[in-house]
């Protein structure tokens, strides 16, 4: 089986990549960097897929949803010229898998218990979840594209300037206090559970074109830093810069453990202390003075307004 991945390098493609690779020794994995294939190269595209004979496509790729794009402009053109560069092959290939967000509910208001179908309700604010909302409407109507909807992953390998568990960690490590600008629940999955998900819509036909990868169950980040400190012989102090809760960003994953059955998540106890020893070994090649500055934490404001 050919599988091409596309985002091959990122946080999760780099996971599922190595997951693959491990597991199934005739499945032949193309992951060409940006600077090997354009992706927005509609005939660049359209060529890699056919002359490699292309069984499955899992596409990652996208710019934005982060700290680190929340001003980017142009997004949404920008990612949809790549999605459909991909989703035209539909017809050339036996599968396609996407990835939605939980931001295509609209991040500007709470997202509690969401149903797949609850995005239909109201327009995203910003671009990022825009864009996606778009795919999940052409996807209802496709043959052979799967949308798996994504409300936070975490795990090693992420960016650890960014993403607040890593971020967490990394400073619990340094022994400085850990920040949060205000107080929400989220539902995280844990990489190595996202992953065998994607596995499990590799290999099985679906009933539905798009589900909520996802834990099902809320967790706040007041109680994911307590859980850091529980993993380390050192407390780190936990400071809530503004009272009250943010936004509420959670879903409803009924529809995809309908489908798999019996599914056993890594506790986010267990996830974290995997992390941190990543992180220990780590700790060297780090760039402790961005975790030290913190320099992003005041984007997270324009991030939970949608904006």
């Amino acid at each position: 089986m050919n599988i091409f991945i596309t985002g091959s390098s990122g946080f999760i493609g780099s996971h599922l990549k190595e997951y693959l690779s491990r597991n199934y020794e005739s499945c032949r994995l193309f992951t060409p960097f940006s600077t090997e294939l354009d992706l927005v190269d509609e005939l660049a595209v359209d060529n890699y897929i056919l002359s490699n004979k292309i069984d499955i496509i899992i596409h990652l790729a996208n710019k934005g949803g982060d700290r680190t794009t929340v001003n980017m402009k142009n997004l949404t053109e920008y990612n949809l010229r790549i999605f459909f560069n991909i989703a035209k092959h539909e017809k050339n290939v036996k599968k396609i898998i996407s990835f939605g967000s939980g931001a295509e509910y609209g991040k500007h208001k709470p997202i509690i218990d969401a149903k797949e179908e609850d995005y239909l309700k109201s327009q995203p604010l910003d671009e990022y979840g825009f864009y996606k909302s778009i795919t999940s409407k052409y996807i209802e109507k496709s043959q052979k594209i799967v949308q798996l909807r994504i409300f936070g992953s975490y795990g090693k390998y992420e960016n650890y300037r960014f993403k607040f568990i890593s971020n967490a960690i990394v400073k619990n490590l340094l022994k400085l206090p850990i920040v949060i600008n205000k107080n929400v629940f989220f539902d995280y999955i844990y990489i190595d559970d996202l992953v065998k998900m994607i596995d499990w819509a590799i290999h099985n036909e679906t009933k539905e074109k798009i589900y909520n990868v996802t834990t099902g169950t809320k967790i706040d980040l007041i109680s994911l830093s307590n859980l850091v400190n529980e993993t380390s012989n050192f407390k780190s102090e936990i400071k809530v810069l503004n009272d009250g809760l943010n936004n509420e960003y959670t879903s409803n994953n009924e529809r995809i453990l309908n489908e798999i059955g019996n599914f056993e998540f890594t506790t986010h106890k267990n996830a974290i202390s995997k992390i941190r020893d990543y992180f220990k070994t780590n700790l060297e090649n780090l760039d402790k003075q961005s975790i030290i500055n913190d320099p992003y934490l005041k984007e997270i404001s324009n991030m939970w307004k949608g904006k």
